[in-house]
This record gives C-alpha cells, structure tokens and sequence, in this order.
C-alpha cells in the first residue's frame, strides 16, 4: 500500500510513518514545508504522491494553546481537512482518507455517560475541540456526498516517547526527571483532579493502519483503552519510577480556563471493526516517557539521544 502522512514529522506522524514502513507500505511524508490550506501545494504533494491511503494528521494539536489563537486553529483544522479531501478526490477517487479527530469533541461528560460511545452529542468545550467536531462535519460531508472513502478516528490522549512538554505526561516526566538531577523537593503541577483515557501511541498507530484497511467509510472510531487515570496518579507513577518523592505545588499558569473533568472512551467498535486491543501497559509507556525525558535533561534540554520519534511543528502536525 502506498501511503501519504499529513504532519508526518511530528510526534504521532513519525510512530505512524515507522509502523506502516514495517509493515511493508510506502510512505510519503509531507509535513511544514506544505501548508494544507494551500489547496495548490496540497494538490500537488497528493497528486505526486498518488496515494492508496491519506492519513490526515496535521494540525493545530494543543488544546491549551487554542484558546490563545483560536482563529488559526479553525483555519489549519477545518480548511486544511477540506483541502486535503478535496485534493485526494482529484489526484485518487478510490483511495482512502483517515482523517484524526479527537475525543475533544465529546466536552464534559457526567458520571452516567460514560464510558462514552461514538454515537454521543458532541458538545466541544474549547476552541481546539469545536475545531476538530467542524472537521469532523467536513469529512463526513465528503462521504455523504462525494462518495468519498473517509474515516473518522477519535483518539483518546496518546502518548510515548518523542512526545513535546508542551503536553501534560511528558511535562510532568520532565519535571520529574529534572527533580531528580537536581535534587528539588516539589513537583510543579495544573489541574491534576483531571481524568484521562491514555493510551501507548505506538498502539495508536496501530489502530490507524488496521482502520484504513478494515474500518467502514463514513464510519467514527474511538481509540482509547476504556480505562481512565488521573494526572494526580501520572505523577505519582513518574515519581516511582524515577524513585523520588515529591510535594505537588500547583501553578496557576498550568491551569487551562476551561478542562473536561473526566474523559473515558468506550472501544468496542474498533474492536468489532479490527481486532484491535492496546498491547503497551500505561507504566511501560510512563517509563519509556521519563527514560526519554530524563535523556533530554541530562544533555542540558539539547537533543535527545537514545529517544524515539521526535517532537511536534506547532501549527503543522499532530
């Protein structure tokens, strides 16, 4: 299978461009030198590519930061989902687009909600979520429409190694492993009452390339484990592995203005659809990230040798 990535150089785009080559396909990678609201140079990164499967990464991924900057988010996520529907339509009739949503879109959701199926209201919260829900309508718009084969993945939080600090678990591995070097005594945090549904990014990829070949057209998948922690239990997991004990000191600057309480996905679609089930335990992940981090702070925050896939473009990938 011939295969194009959008954002394939950031932190999930280079797991995926990994776990596709190993699985025999060839990979096209376009990334910040192709803006995907150019609908020109998007035409031609996928007319020259001629792709049998389009996974549509890239994107303004931070939620955080989307409050800052909410008018490109909307730009980068819902135009360039349509331009890159609409340049595979031209250059590949029959190929097939994933296109990357989020559980974002799902917002708060009570105790009785959960865990939450695709068949859910979407009821987004933040600039970036209310993005990724108009991508969604965009994508779906393609198949109802067009015909086109789409399908609409709604990843749970993902992480591994590679993944920036600018996101919360290799944040708070950084700081950890940086406690330890130095010998601090605290731990600086946000909200830690906050509740995820996390799953390994090299399953999460996995899942992809499995949706691609066996996921319905027009159909939306959770990606998630169906098991929810609280980032108050991350960092209590990241000091034990790295063997420190640490006070939690909260920062006011890490508490975003609006945060979902709690956020569990239900996979049993993915399941019924591939056979999917993650096969990375959340501690195994936890350790990959804080040996990955504790790399980084011990060569002075330059490079990262020993590390897997590297870090995100802000405003390209995902």
């Amino acid at each position: 299978m011939r295969a194009l990535i959008t954002g394939g150089r950031g932190f999930v785009g280079r797991w995926l461009s990994a776990h596709l080559r190993e699985a025999g396909d060839d990979v096209v990678v376009v990334d910040t030198e192709t803006d995907v609201t150019d609908e020109a140079a998007i035409d031609r990164a996928v007319a020259d590519a001629r792709p049998d499967a389009v996974y549509h990464l890239a994107a303004r991924s931070h939620v955080g930061e989307s409050w800052r900057d909410p008018l490109d988010v909307l730009r980068v996520n819902v135009l360039g989902t349509a331009a890159v529907l609409a340049a595979t339509r031209r250059a590949r009739e029959d190929a097939t687009v994933l296109v990357v949503s989020s559980a974002e879109v799902y917002g708060a959701l009570g105790p009785d909600e959960l865990p939450v199926a695709e068949d859910a209201p979407l009821r987004p919260a933040t600039p970036y979520a209310a993005s990724k829900a108009a991508a969604e309508a965009v994508a779906l718009q393609a198949w109802r429409g067009y015909g086109q084969r789409v399908v609409v993945v709604r990843p749970f939080n993902h992480v591994g190694p590679g993944q920036p600090p600018t996101f919360a678990v290799p944040a708070l591995a950084r700081r950890v492993a940086e406690a330890r070097r130095t010998g601090a005594r605290e731990l600086t945090v946000g909200t830690v009452t906050t509740r995820r549904d996390f799953t390994d990014v090299r399953d999460v990829v996995r899942a992809y390339r499995l949706l691609v070949a066996r996921g319905a057209a027009g159909e939306v998948y959770n990606v998630c484990s169906g098991t929810d922690v609280a980032i108050a239990d991350i960092a209590r997991r990241l000091m034990v592995l790295a063997g420190v004990d640490l006070v939690l000191s909260t920062d006011p600057a890490l508490v975003r203005p609006v945060d979902v309480p709690v956020l569990r996905g239900d996979p049993s679609r993915l399941a019924a659809a591939t056979g999917w089930s993650p096969a990375i335990g959340l501690d195994a992940t936890l350790r990959d990230v804080l040996f990955d981090q504790d790399a980084v702070t011990s060569s002075d925050l330059v490079g990262r040798p020993g590390g897997g896939p590297g870090g995100q473009s802000p405003g390209a990938t995902t």
